[in-house]
Parts: structure tokens; sequence; C-alpha cells
């Protein structure tokens, strides 16, 4: 059998050793409720506490300004519903950009069917939101701006401050999904200048399960869930200390400095394979403002499926969609303007903490394979 290589962190990471090691208690012993008053509470609850500052830290925020969630589609939901809810007689706009998440398209959608106008900008052929679209798009009605903070598809990442900046100009709040960004570049609010932020703990070497919404401190919103007082009564249910507990340990196992190897492993990658393949493949998302974990590439005239199909050891994810025969572009592709012949084609890889040289020499190897073996047929 060949060597198994995982090129898909954008998709999920594994549960780090120092995050499995924060959980154990909570499985075996720590099973209070966190809400309860006696001693079996305490633990727990103080575990959840103790998370909610290592989330804090991490993002640049005081504690009270983190609610936990089950990941980040709800923190998403969220974010977009609250507003509404909340801000509905003063406004029913919302602005957001054709190359967001489905967690943030689809609640969209669902918002207008209840009278929400929303507007969605375009983005340039490397994946960016000009700012200047932002501009022209907010009127008085404008309660929400919500663009994410980088693409999960290409890695691009917004000029969240700019944008952040004209919304607070016109009185607009301003969301950032930052569920492929955070752990991997800066993601300080503060200095985003964002009202709220959303977090996925398993793109964040946590479990699946857990996320949390920043939001900032004296924003109400009306909450998703409506039962007990959890979470500060923004968000019913009784908490989860095991989960909870993942996400704080994950978010303080973050170390940016480790960043410059990933992203010397990605640049390689690329490399590689721009000296194997010449014109024959092609950088989709910008070539700087770009996650650096994220290398998606185009094989023009190939299909990005079929390519992988043909390397069942490598775990990657396409740009591309087949379905009875034939092949769908990624929106986000096609919202860029990439040319189907070369769309189709895409391949994403993404590296994370665990990828070493060899994955990347032995990837490259892979893929030269079987796009050789594909253009013979």
């Amino acid at each position: 059998m060949q060597k198994q290589i995982y090129l898909d962190y954008n998709a999920s990471t594994p549960i780090a050793p120092d995050v499995a090691a924060a959980m154990r208690p909570y499985v075996d012993a720590e099973f209070g409720n966190p809400s309860s008053g006696h001693w079996a509470s305490t633990t727990a609850k103080r575990g959840i506490e103790r998370a909610r500052q290592q989330v804090a830290v991490l993002l640049g925020c005081t504690a009270d300004e983190i609610v936990f969630t089950s990941g980040g589609t709800e923190a998403n939901n969220l974010a977009l519903k609250g507003v509404f809810f909340t801000c509905r007689e003063r406004g029913n706009h919302i602005i957001t950009s054709q190359v967001e998440h489905p967690a943030i398209l689809n609640p969209c959608r669902f918002l207008e069917r209840l009278g929400a106008t929303v507007t969605y900008l375009p983005v340039d052929h490397s994946g960016r939101v000009d700012p200047d679209d932002v501009r022209r798009a907010l009127t008085p009605q404008t309660v929400l701006v919500s663009i994410m903070h980088a693409n999960n598809e290409v890695g691009t990442i917004q000029p969240i401050e700019e944008i952040a900046r004209i919304a607070r100009e016109h009185g607009a709040l301003m969301h950032t999904d930052a569920a492929q960004s955070v752990g991997k570049i800066p993601t300080n609010v503060q200095a985003l200048n964002v009202d709220l932020l959303t977090v996925a703990g398993h793109k964040l070497y946590a479990p699946k399960g857990v996320g949390a919404l920043y939001i900032r401190r004296g924003l109400r919103l009306e909450p998703l869930l409506h039962g007990a007082g959890h979470e500060s009564g923004r968000r019913a249910g009784t908490e989860s200390a095991i989960l909870t507990v993942a996400l704080g340990a994950a978010a303080a196992y973050v170390d940016l400095t480790s960043i410059g190897r990933i992203k010397a492993l990605r640049d390689r990658l690329w490399k590689t394979l721009r000296e194997r393949f010449g014109d024959g493949i092609v950088l989709n998302g910008h070539p700087e403002h770009r996650l650096p974990n994220t290398l998606n590439v185009s094989f023009p005239g190939l299909v990005g499926p079929e390519i992988l199909a043909r390397i069942p050891e490598l775990a990657a994810s396409t740009g591309s969609a087949c379905h009875a025969g034939t092949v769908e572009l990624s929106p986000v592709l096609k919202a860029m303007g990439v040319e189907p012949h070369v769309g189709m084609g895409a391949i994403r890889l993404s590296l994370g903490r665990p990828t070493t040289e060899d994955d990347i020499r032995q990837a490259a190897e892979r893929l030269a394979e079987a796009a050789r073996a594909y253009t013979t047929v």
C-alpha cells in the first residue's frame, strides 16, 4: 500500500494531543452539570470558564464576550439571525459576498424569506471583495455586513479591517466568519474592528461539535435557542465541559510562529508542481493575501475528482463536483470568474501541523503521475 497523505486540513484537523489530554478528566470523572450548584458541578464550571478565557486571549477580547456554540455553523446562524431579529425595526438589509460558506449563504436565503434584503457582493479574479463595493451597497437600512476572513476553498484573505471601518462609519454591525483563519493568521478582534467573529473547533485541532462566537460587549442578540439561561442567556442548552475545555486547550495551543514552516512547505509544493507542469497548472486565489497553509491549483482541461480518484492514498478536496456524468464548478470559483475548463480541474491542498516534507514530496509525485496517466488515456 502507498503511504496515506492527508492534505485536507481546511476540511478538518485531528485532535491535538494536548487537547485530548485536556478533555480526558471530563470524560472519565468530571461529569457534573456545570449549572448545578453543588460539588459535582464545580470542576466542570471552572473548566468552561478557563476555556472561555483561553479563547478570549487568542482573539484579544474579554471572556464575557465569548459564547460557546455547537460549531461554526451555529455561530454564523446566531450572528446573522440574532442581528436580524434584534435590529429588524431599524433595518432589514444585510451585505455579504458570493464566496461565503453555505453556513452564511443559506441563513441569508432563509432570512430573505422572512423579509430581509440581502446584497451578495461580487469578488475579483483572486476572490477578494472590493471595499468600495461595500461602501456603495450600504443603505440606511443596512444592519449587518458579514464577510468571511479567509476563504475555505482558495484561502484568499479579505480586507476585513477596511470593510469593518466602512461598515462602522455607516452604523452597521460587522461580522466575519473566521472559521478558516483562526490559528493560521492573526485574528485579534480589536485589530479587525469587528463586532462578531466565528470560530470553529474542528478547524483548530479541537473536536467537531464545538465552536464559539465573539460578541462585542454591549451588543444584544436574539438567541437562536430559547431555554434556560446558559451562556449568560445568549445560548440555551446544558454546556458540554468536554468540548468547551477542548476548544480552550486548542486556543491555548495556537502558535503563529510555527506557521512559517507550514507556509514554506506549501510554497515548496507549489514550486515543485510548477516545475513539473509549467503552464499546465494554474494557481487559484490571491498569490499573496492567502492563508499560509492553502494551495488551490487547477489542471486545465482535466477534472479534479478524476485526478484524485487515481490517488486514493491522497486526501484532498476539489473545486468541482461530479453529478450523473457532468461536472459542476464550485460556486466560489464561478464567482471568481474562473473558466469552466480551468475550474473543473481544481484541487485544494491544505497543510497542517503534522504535514512533513516527505508528505509534500510524495503528494507532488502522485499528482504528477495521476495527471500524466489521465492525459494518456
